[in-house]
């Protein structure tokens, strides 16, 4: 029932599952699983060790490197008893308090022209779709979480993490490191600087850095007064025994 266009390129041990639809030239290495109902575009390259969930939606030019996970389920899990995790911190034993697993129905959708380093994992959706529009550039190892919708053309390098139904704007560039807490927006044009800590809404054309993230310019500079601390130390430490060695001699008058 799948639909293969002309002229593919399958390698070995390749399953493609029922009602599925590749577009012409699509290059698939070893050892690829494809889901059910999954819709790849035309010029697609697929290395090997990919896994490409069920309900995953591709566009063309798409080129995924060695060992991919598309629509993983979401980490989402809620507290048996419905208390907040939060309660636990009043709580002598929160052994018996179990967390239930709530599944992940949607499903995950790519545009056109992206590419998504190897070991990078990309989460389907709770309900709605995870979204990657087009032109977007993931590198190796990168975390993209359920309900995170990607704006167009932005660069995502190494190691970033994206927790889930955050929304991230077009032409946005992550450096190696960055975490994004969930439920956050990062405007348009931003720039994430490497191993930033965003845990607050970032406005449109900011070049944020540190953790917590806050304007290069601020970060640099309380970055140069951390520096100056132990010089600022030592001086008050003389001030200090300068003001006891009045005080000894006006107590001795």
């Amino acid at each position: 029932s799948s639909k293969i266009g002309l002229n593919p390129n399958i390698g070995s041990f390749v399953i493609i599952k029922e009602n599925s639809e590749l577009g012409n030239n699509v290059d698939v290495e070893n050892f690829v699983e494809i889901g059910k109902n999954v819709i790849i575009g035309s010029n697609c390259f697929i290395k090997s060790g990919t896994k490409i969930s069920d309900n995953t939606k591709i566009g063309d030019r798409f080129i995924c490197h060695q060992n991919v996970v598309i629509g993983s389920d979401g980490f989402s899990f809620h507290p048996q008893n419905e208390e907040s995790i939060l309660d636990r911190l009043t709580k002598d034993d929160s052994s018996t308090q179990k967390f239930v697993r709530v599944a992940s129905i949607g499903a995950v959708e790519i545009g056109d022209d992206v590419e998504i380093g190897a070991n990078s994992c990309i989460d389907r959706g709770t309900i709605k779709n995870t979204i990657i529009k087009s032109g977007t550039k993931l590198d190796n190892l990168v975390h993209i979480a359920h309900n995170v919708e990607i704006g167009y053309n932005c660069l995502i390098c190494g190691q970033v993490g994206i927790a889930g139904s955050t929304l991230v704007g077009d032409n946005v560039v992550m450096g190696g490191q960055v975490g994004i807490a969930d439920n956050l927006k990062i405007g348009n044009n931003s720039i994430l600087a490497g191993k930033t800590g965003v845990s607050a809404n970032v406005l449109p054309r900011k070049f944020m850095m540190g953790n917590p993230a806050m304007e290069m310019k601020k970060n640099i500079a309380s970055y140069m007064a951390i520096r100056r601390l132990p010089k600022l130390k030592i001086k008050i430490n003389q001030l200090s025994k300068l003001i006891d060695d009045i005080s000894s001699k006006i107590n001795k008058k």
